[in-house]
Order: structure tokens, then sequence, then C-alpha cells
């Protein structure tokens, strides 16, 4: 066993000791459902005594620092701020949900501009935290035990190489299985793992199966010439030539968010763990959320027989185009089941007594077992 792992797991032991001290995590965190997902690993730490303290910088969106929290925030300086990130994430969903694929190449070729885009714009985060002396002494000075980040965003790796401490990484997939397949050498037979954003499934012709080595080939070129930028500034700030895979490469624990019952049967190394499911909780009576007259309670309650349907679109998408918009609830109306809808603005012709609109809803507490047969 390495010294990093053997220290990890001193950590997860030191609470169980009176006399021991509890771990300080460092966290270079990704914004949106990234954050959700992780923040609930940060929340458990916390209420085992662990310090955990997140970077934070001006371009954050979910991440307030202002916010009372059980962490700990250390904010950085940045050129960019959080228009410029809300910009680029408003593409992101455009692209995501309007983009013609009239051809391979002119639907991945727009995903080739976009992810050239988050390469420069998560480049410039991480040169920014990395270039702070200040930052860079105090993080030193703080003697973490464990960097926590998230692997679709580099920088935790070479904040961990800097620190000379162990890495865990939250991760669902990355492009092309791109991260798992260079860095740790997991392997994707393609003759039956289709590629992340392919569109193909488990079941494919021999035509599908030549698809799917093709968006091989597309997406390890296609990263070859992002990964040459991260590579050069890697090896400028440890003053030794590496790359970026490399460092990732190091990481000591894997946690997945996903469960394996969703996943195409892939090959795992012991220090992968699937954690899917981590925010689901204990749930909570329904709030006092009164639309139209009816409490969400009484409302799910009406449902009867027919249970109900819950409707988000996540924490990315904000809005979405007068058309899409009508069009989903227009076939929403049409069902037989009751609708709670998250962050839509419908035409109130489109409006039918089985649906309410809700700006949050509590998920979480939808699903709880009590409501089991109403889905």
């Amino acid at each position: 066993m390495s010294l990093k792992c053997l220290s990890f797991l001193l950590l997860q032991l030191t609470c169980y000791f009176s006399s021991g001290r509890c771990g300080k995590v460092l966290v270079w965190p990704v914004e949106h459902s990234h954050w959700i997902n992780i923040n609930t690993i940060l929340d458990e730490l916390a209420t085992r005594d662990h310090e955990v303290t997140v970077l934070a910088s001006p371009a954050s969106i979910l991440i307030d620092p202002n916010k009372p929290s059980v962490t700990k925030f250390e904010t950085f300086p940045s050129s960019l701020t959080k228009d410029d990130y809300k910009k680029f994430i408003n593409r992101y969903v455009k692209t995501s949900m309007y983009a013609a694929k009239v051809s391979f190449w002119t639907y991945f070729s727009t995903w080739k501009n976009l992810f050239k885009e988050y390469t420069d714009i998560t480049l410039k985060l991480c040169q920014d935290a990395v270039s702070n002396k200040r930052l860079m002494a105090k993080l030193q000075e703080s003697r973490f035990d464990v960097v926590l980040a998230d692997a679709i965003e580099p920088c935790g790796e070479l904040l961990a190489e800097i620190l000379n401490i162990p890495l865990v990484y939250s991760l669902h997939f990355s492009p092309g299985y791109l991260v798992e397949k260079h860095s740790v050498k997991l392997p994707f037979p393609p003759s039956y793992v289709p590629v992340v954003m392919s569109e193909l499934s488990d079941h494919m012709t021999f035509t599908e199966r030549v698809k799917n080595i093709i968006f091989i080939l597309y997406f390890d070129f296609w990263f070859q010439t992002f990964n040459e930028k991260w590579n050069q500034f890697y090896s400028e700030a440890l003053g030794r030539p590496t790359t970026l895979f490399e460092a990732m490469g190091k990481a000591d624990m894997w946690l997945i968010q996903t469960c394996w019952d969703f996943e195409f049967p892939p090959r795992l190394l012991p220090n992968f763990e699937f954690v899917g499911g981590l925010h689901c909780k204990p749930a909570k009576p329904l709030p006092k959320i009164t639309y139209s007259c009816f409490e969400m309670e009484e409302f799910v309650q009406s449902s009867g027989e027919n249970g109900i349907v819950v409707f988000s679109l996540g924490s990315i998408v904000i809005n979405l185009t007068e058309e899409r918009t009508n069009t989903i609830a227009s076939a929403l109306t049409q069902i037989p089941q009751k609708v709670d809808k998250n962050n839509l603005i419908v035409d109130n012709d489109l409006m039918r007594p089985n649906t309410q609109l809700y700006k949050w809803i509590p998920q979480n507490d939808l699903l709880d077992k009590t409501w089991k047969n109403k889905y």
C-alpha cells in the first residue's frame, strides 16, 4: 500500500479516537450539478468534524462564499467573471438542446469549439489559483490532508502534486471516457461499450461498431490538442516534464457518481467506488407551497391511482425557447397524471388543472417511499 493511500485511510480513522484529530480537506469544485453532488460529501465530512475548505473564484455561480455554510471558503482573484461563465453555460445549453445534427462532422465540430472555450476558461481559473503566491503559501501553511476534486475539470490534481498530499476524485463520466482510459488505463472495448455522446446502445450492428471506433479515434485526436495546453502549464508549474493524464493517474480514490446498474459493464480498479445516490436523504414533509389554492401535499394526494410526474430541467437550464417550452407543456397536459414542473414559463392557455409550476421542487421529498405508488 502506498504512503498516500495509507494517509487517506488514516484520515478516515482519526475521528474514531478521542485523542486523534480530524482531517483537513481542500476542495477544487466544479459548478452546477457537479457542485450539488460533491457538496453532499462535504456536508457529511463536516458533520464528522473534518475541516473542509473550498476554493472559490469570482466566476462561481452556485458556490457562494457569503452564504452560511458548514464549510470554509478560500477565495482567489481572477479576471474571469460570473457573467463570463454564465454566457458559456448558456451556449452549452443551447448547443446541447438545439444544435442541428445534420452530420457527424457538423455536430462534433460544434462541440469541439465549445470544449475549446471550456478548456480556456478552466485553464485560466487554474492559472490564477496556482500563480497566486499568497494563496499557495496559505495552502501550504494549512497542511491539508487530502484534495477532493471533480475529474471533469482539471487543477485538483496539480494542487495535490504541489502540496504533496493524496487526491480523491468525484466523477460520473468524461467525454469519450478519455479521462478513464488515458489516466488509469481502463479498457472500454468498442465492440460493446458505446462512447459517451455517440448515442449508440450496447446492442450494435457491425456498422455501428465501426462508427463507435470512429468516435473513439475522433475523441482521442480532438482532446489531444486541448491537453497540450494543460501539459505545458503543468510542466511549468511543477518544474519538470509531465502531462495532465499522468497527474490524474496518481489519484488515490475515484468516487463514481452513478450506480453499477445504470452503466455498461466496465472493468474497474480497486480504488473505484460507485457512490450514486449520495444526495438522496430521508424525506421531509412536503413544504406548504400553495399554487392555485392547492398546497403541494394536497395536490399530490389528489392524484389518485394515476400518480404524479415530476418534471425538472436540472441545475443548468434556466430558460427555454417559447416554442420548446410550450411543446413540453402541451405534451404533459395530455397525460392522466398530475404534473409538478420546475423552471418553466408556460403560456396560460396551455395550463391545465393537472399541472402546477414551481420555481423549486423538493424532488427528494416527492420521491419518498410513501409516494412510490404514485409514480
